[in-house]
């Protein structure tokens, strides 16, 4: 048992808190809170916020207290840390500036979007996820050849993907489609119909071989596939969270399928600089998801 618990000294709602986390895996943390009586929505991403009048009893439980610095190193060292810019509820500023460069005329739209991107049932499909699929479109828009009159729809499409998200392919993306064509209002309709079509091409991410803004859409919402180790490893625990509700051995037999698929796409990833920069780590790390699954027989 690797729990770690440091010091009650930070102050929230008129007590003070401590961390509870493990240097291990989350699968362990979650089952050492859960057995505890520890809620859910204590949990933050990589640690849970216990009051002070829990401590001593999950130190007799089986928590190692440690100073804030030792818990902070060890769980840094471990992977599973959580960079503050990756929390969803860090992220708002920045998201909220990109909107007002891409839309400035509808502000309203863009706020029902981080609401949506923000809904408490989301753990990959969440602000984090949109960030990065913007991050990845900053890098492989300039020099991409797409014309300057693509780039909107482009953007507004990365936007929308998974604007509708109850954890139904097929039917998400269809949904987010729709919401776009509702929507875009105040854009030309060919602006609305683009960025409807590149949502839905998120679907299956296999646009045509001239079809240059869909290409970078699927690259950009794909490359969180080429993550390092660690954390490509809190990826696969948010998608795991997001079908909580599905059985281990069911979620193992899709999953399972999702990887096939994705390593039976040709090509994977599509334009250049994002083969360059993604190609050979997002393989390495499909493969690595096939063969934990095979050890562990669960397929």
């Amino acid at each position: 048992m690797t729990v770690l618990i440091d010091p009650p000294l930070w102050p929230a709602h008129g007590t003070v808190f401590s961390h509870l986390v493990s240097d291990t895996s989350l699968e362990e943390l979650h089952g050492f809170a859960a057995a505890a009586g520890i809620p859910d929505r204590a949990f933050d991403g990589d640690h849970y916020d216990v009051a002070q009048r829990h401590f001593e009893r999950l130190v007799a439980a089986g928590a190692t207290p440690v100073g804030g610095k030792e818990l902070v190193r060890r769980l840094t060292a471990s992977g599973l840390r959580i960079p503050a810019r990756e929390r969803p509820s860090k992220l708002l500023p920045a998201l909220r500036e990109r909107w007002t460069r891409l839309l400035p005329q509808d502000p309203g739209l863009g706020e029902d979007l981080l609401l949506r991107w923000g809904e408490p049932h989301r753990n990959y499909h969440s602000r984090v996820h949109l960030l990065n699929v913007l991050e990845a479109l900053d890098l492989l828009l300039p020099g991409s050849g797409l014309p300057p009159e693509q780039h909107r729809p482009l953007l507004l499409a990365a936007w929308f993907h998974d604007a509708v998200y109850r954890g139904i392919p097929g039917q998400d993306e269809e949904d987010s489609a729709l919401l776009a064509e509702r929507g875009l209002t105040a854009l030309p309709t060919s602006e609305a119909a683009e960025t409807a079509r590149l949502v839905r091409l998120t679907t299956r991410h296999d646009p045509a071989p001239d079809d240059l803004a869909g290409q970078l859409l699927c690259d950009a919402d794909l490359s969180v596939l080429a993550w390092p180790a660690p954390r490509y490893a809190r990826y696969l625990t948010a998608v795991r969270a997001d079908y909580a509700h599905v059985s281990d051995a069911d979620f193992a037999r899709g999953r399972a399928a999702v990887v096939e698929q994705l390593l039976a796409l040709d090509p994977l990833f599509h334009s250049p600089l994002a083969r360059e920069l993604w190609l050979e780590a997002a393989r390495g790390n499909l493969h690595g998801e096939l063969e934990a699954f095979r050890r562990t027989r669960t397929l």
